[in-house]
């Protein structure tokens, strides 16, 4: 069920990086003599020395690792306005875990990030996917190290050997971070809506209140509310503070507006708050 909820944008847009004075006919200052040109338009204006890395170039090298490395796996792609791109590779081999319910299911993720407009670090990391909610889960503090040659005419982009890697994350921080959901899943929420206002007050992701003169909870925390109640009856248990800290991950990656790596910063900083409680 949970692969009719994968996105598939298509990231493979027409790209290139071509002089402010061809298309323009008029000189340009120095840094400033390129356009990046995305679907059509342009999202960036670079110097010469900018290496310019297609998602062609990219993601598809990132797919071929996990091939090398003989990985069953499911994708996810995203694209953002044309700018910013994602790749989720997730692992459907070798590992899952259960959070002490057969319905709740976590895989290991790889995401692999790049950007035209220069919002994205050109970067991979481990995470977590969690199929009951189709989220991801950015808490891992593992990175995917990779290096960039840039020369006059051409970028080089050198990938590592992923078998190592997976591994080493399995061994090192998978049962790891995923021991710390069974402990959250342990400590039952028993006023929903208090709990939501305290995170909000710890983090201040957004503001509880609808207004100073309404003491009501506002649209976004009443949509955190909703999803905590929903999944706990969906999965027949009790809310809990794994339900509760996906809860606003869910809302943090559908309707907040940021970037993908303020998501995934707020993600670690929402996870921290809430283990803490555990």
């Amino acid at each position: 069920m949970y692969l009719q909820n994968l996105k598939q944008d298509e990231i493979f847009v027409s790209n290139e990086m071509k002089s402010l004075k061809s298309l323009t006919q008029m000189e340009s200052r120095r840094g400033l003599e390129n356009a990046i040109i995305s679907n059509g338009k342009i999202v960036n204006v670079v110097s010469n020395s900018y290496g310019h890395v297609p998602n062609e170039l990219f993601f598809k090298k990132a797919e071929q690792m996990l091939v090398d490395a003989d990985l069953n796996f499911q994708k996810q792609t995203i694209n953002r306005a044309d700018r910013s791109f994602i790749t989720d590779f997730i692992i459907e081999d070798k590992s899952q875990f259960s959070v002490k319910n057969d319905k709740d299911l976590i895989l290991p993720m790889l995401r692999f990030k790049n950007s035209y407009d220069g919002s994205e670090k050109t970067s991979g990391h481990f995470g977590f996917y969690r199929k009951v909610c189709s989220n991801g889960l950015h808490v891992s503090q593992a990175e995917i190290e990779f290096s960039i040659k840039h020369s006059k005419n051409n970028t080089d982009l050198i990938m590592p050997s992923l078998n190592k890697l997976f591994d080493k994350f399995l061994d090192n921080e998978f049962y790891t971070i995923t021991s710390k959901f069974d402990k959250m899943k342990k400590v039952e929420i028993l006023d929903t809506e208090k709990f939501v206002k305290d995170i909000l007050e710890r983090t201040k992701l957004f503001r509880y209140e609808c207004s100073d003169k309404n003491d009501n909870p506002s649209k976004k925390s009443r949509e955190v509310i909703e999803i905590l109640n929903y999944e706990a009856l969906l999965l027949n248990e009790s809310p809990n503070l794994w339900l509760g800290y996906n809860a606003f991950n869910a809302m943090l990656h559908r309707t907040l507006k940021k970037s993908f790596s303020q998501q995934e910063k707020l993600d670690k900083r929402l996870f921290n708050e809430i283990y803490e409680m555990a």
